[in-house]
């Protein structure tokens, strides 16, 4: 008896876990042992343009959550990077850098760094991160989404009434900002512009986005702050011009003038939206014979299955990696009291195995 109880403390000691690595002061997060700190989320927050002196301090230290969790995905989204030997060529860099700041002088470009408070170098690392988690979720879901010619015909028979359009139209979709909080907010980050500064950031940070190639759809699923068109990524659907020339002229114009494919911000009233054209369609019955008609289903059906997978996949994966979020502890344990002057939340003691 006394040979196994040594047998089995020897056996526990054993397998015991290790114990954990030292946490710097600054880490606001540490994923799988690599370490996320608050400089980084301080550079992404300013390099978005969210600062603002007139931002409450709540409402900072929200959207500084919400980057930090953006941040931690990314950080996974890296480390399958580099075991997958995905790398941005530095001519695919510069290019993004320069769509980045397409229309605005440089002297103007400087002065929105200098009031961000950060450099073209900072810039340059943030689109980089951004470019490498695109192609990882390009090659392990983008290229693995696949719709046969089967299932376009099966989709097409099923919703012939969809594709008989009685009246000229576009086909719209839109992610919407305004200046004040909503309180039916439903998109996917809760980031939610309070004042006109935040909303004018925030479309700025969109459209940064954009330019680096991000999806529309995934961007109003996470940032648009209309709750009703948000969750099936600011689709509109067909609108038909006698219901277009009835909208205010700033947004008609903005759709009649607008190339399909292409984004326009439309402001009004302090609101602003970012409105995408899908395509223009006009009247007429539609045929599985017409080569737009199998474009758009085809496009339908691999946008929901590659929207499917991409969110089953960043849940898995970041399910499987080891994350701890020390600012979301620390304001909880605070009860949502901000720390003063921002800084770096107090450690917690990861708990014992």
């Amino acid at each position: 008896m006394a040979a196994l109880t040594f047998s089995g403390a020897c056996r526990s000691r054993s397998t015991a876990a290790p114990p954990a690595p030292a946490v710097s002061a600054d880490a606001w997060a540490v994923v799988d042992g690599r370490e996320i700190r608050r400089d980084d989320v301080e550079k992404a927050y300013q390099r978005a343009g969210n600062a603002s002196a007139n931002v409450p301090a709540e409402d900072a230290l929200a959207a500084k959550l919400n980057l930090l969790d953006e941040l931690i995905v990314q950080d996974i989204l890296l480390a399958k990077a580099r075991a997958l030997k995905i790398e941005v060529p530095d001519s695919e860099l510069e290019t993004a850098y320069s769509d980045a700041k397409k229309n605005i002088s440089d002297e103007a470009f400087q002065q929105e760094l200098t009031r961000r408070k950060v450099t073209a170098a900072d810039m340059r690392e943030g689109l980089r991160r951004e470019l490498i988690a695109q192609k990882v979720l390009e090659q392990e879901v983008g290229s693995k989404v696949t719709v046969t010619d089967q299932e376009v015909s099966d989709f097409f028979n099923a919703n012939r009434a969809q594709f008989n359009v009685p009246e000229e139209g576009y086909h719209l979709a839109q992610i919407v900002v305004t200046p004040v909080r909503d309180p039916q907010l439903s998109n996917r980050t809760g980031d939610d512009a309070s004042n006109p500064q935040a909303a004018q950031a925030k479309v700025q940070m969109l459209m940064e986005r954009l330019k680096a190639g991000a999806s529309f759809g995934e961007l109003a699923v996470g940032y648009s702050e209309d709750p009703e068109t948000a969750p099936r990524g600011g689709d509109l659907g067909l609108v038909p011009m006698s219901r277009l020339k009835q909208a205010p002229p700033p947004l008609r114009d903005a759709v009649l003038q607008t190339p399909a494919g292409s984004v326009k911000v439309v402001s009004m009233g302090g609101a602003h939206s970012l409105i995408l054209v899908v395509s223009h369609e006009p009247a007429g019955q539609r045929d599985l014979s017409m080569p737009a008609v199998k474009e758009r289903i085809t496009t339908s059906l691999r946008g929901r299955r590659e929207q499917l997978l991409r969110t089953a996949y960043l849940t898995a994966a970041r399910t499987d990696a080891d994350v701890v979020n020390y600012l979301a502890r620390h304001v909880v344990e605070s009860q949502g009291k901000v720390p003063a002057a921002q800084a770096a939340p107090p450690q917690i003691a990861p708990a014992k195995p």
